[in-house]
């Protein structure tokens, strides 16, 4: 059967050439229902990128919520299988409150899971598959990554133990004035928190910076985690995305749910991630689970910044009218003249005066007539 790829609009064109992606890589389709226990989301609301939960009360009295997360859907719904991994794409309606408006929405979002005994292979794919979503959607592109395990230690180290999620949203924004008024406000010394502010300064490309990591990692024993972020990396040697990578220790992600290798992905033209994800054994733990998981997400509403890749034409490609001597089966044969070619016809009576089109074409007397051509 012939496809008609023109008849897709952005997002569509990005589901099925994710899917193509993932499904090349040994990722099995998974698909789930709407709907979960609001237990599930309330239980981990640190976790979802938007806390607007949309809930209503189900027939036998439980409360419910449209999904606003597919990832602990599958981790609800997986079982431990020592041993093994399990690879899994999705691409799946989301009902939560959009990043940039105050209205909930139904969102797109396609993505993938690793789940199982992961180990330097698994998760350096992850990470090659987030740089191939990224270069699906736009080819002006960059990968930032980070590793958890070198900040957790020193966030730790450095604040109180009620200050670390603040310290940690200072990381986020780079915000060093903010992390030494939290200082002040703990009683820290601001200059314990140099380690932390050093390592926040380290940006560039892997090859330039990890000389620079390394160094820092023998002299504050980080040096198992140092290497653990050089593991992931090393799947791009050599290949056409390794310049797109960037290490950052600024992306991060909520320490309670993930650990390790964390990352985000911007494309050109769009102020926000279009893309984040990370290893999140942490969230495994929580909901009583032992298996590894590293996945990520590509939020399809924000490439709606984007501008819509054109098929080549506006509107139809031929306008064909007809009178009313014209027979059924004969504006059928008309039509068919055209949509043989591979062209789109919009049959009727009179032009519309709101379609646009290529070509005016006449059917009279069973002939075809061309009586105006813009194409």
């Amino acid at each position: 059967m012939e496809f008609d790829n023109g008849v897709l609009d952005n997002t569509e064109r990005n589901i099925y050439a994710l899917r193509s992606l993932y499904g090349r890589y040994g990722y099995t389709h998974y698909k789930m229902g709407k709907f979960e226990e609001y237990d599930l989301y309330s239980r981990n609301k640190d976790f979802l990128v938007s806390d607007g939960v949309i809930t209503f009360t189900d027939t036998n009295g439980k409360l419910m919520a449209l999904k606003p997360d597919v990832t602990l859907s599958i981790i609800k719904n997986c079982r431990d299988n020592p041993g093994a991994v399990q690879k899994l794409f999705y691409d799946e309606n989301v009902y939560r409150v959009s990043r940039g408006s105050d209205s909930f929405k139904e969102i797109m979002q396609s993505g993938l899971e690793c789940i199982g005994s992961i180990d330097e292979y698994c998760i350096g794919e992850v990470l090659w598959l987030a740089a191939k979503s990224l270069s699906r959607v736009c080819a002006d592109f960059v990968l930032e990554v980070s590793n958890l395990d070198m900040l957790t230690p020193l966030l730790s180290e450095i604040f109180p133990e009620g200050q670390v999620k603040a310290a940690l949203k200072c990381v986020d924004e780079k915000n060093i004035h903010g992390l030494d008024s939290i200082c002040a406000e703990s009683g820290v010394p601001k200059e314990k928190a140099d380690p932390l502010k050093e390592l926040l300064s380290i940006y560039g490309r892997p090859a330039d910076v990890m000389p620079q990591i390394s160094a820092f990692a023998a002299s504050h024993g980080l040096s198992a985690e140092a290497a653990a972020l050089a593991a992931a990396l090393e799947i791009f040697a050599g290949s056409e995305l390794e310049d797109r990578l960037v290490i950052d220790f600024s992306a991060v992600s909520d320490i309670k749910y993930y650990n390790g290798i964390v990352f985000r992905g911007f494309v050109n033209g769009v102020p926000d991630s279009v893309l984040c994800g990370g290893q999140y054994d942490r969230l495994m733990r929580r909901m009583g689970r032992e298996s590894g998981a590293i996945g990520f997400a590509v939020y399809l509403d924000m490439l709606n910044y984007l501008p819509q890749k054109s098929s080549g034409r506006d509107g139809v490609d031929v306008m064909l009218i007809y009178g009313p001597g014209e027979s059924p089966s004969a504006v059928r044969k008309a039509v068919a003249q055209f949509t043989s070619q591979g062209l789109t016809v919009l049959a009727g009576r009179s032009p519309s005066q709101k379609a646009r089109y290529g070509r005016l074409a006449e059917l009279k007397d069973g002939r075809v007539t061309i009586i105006e051509d813009d194409a």
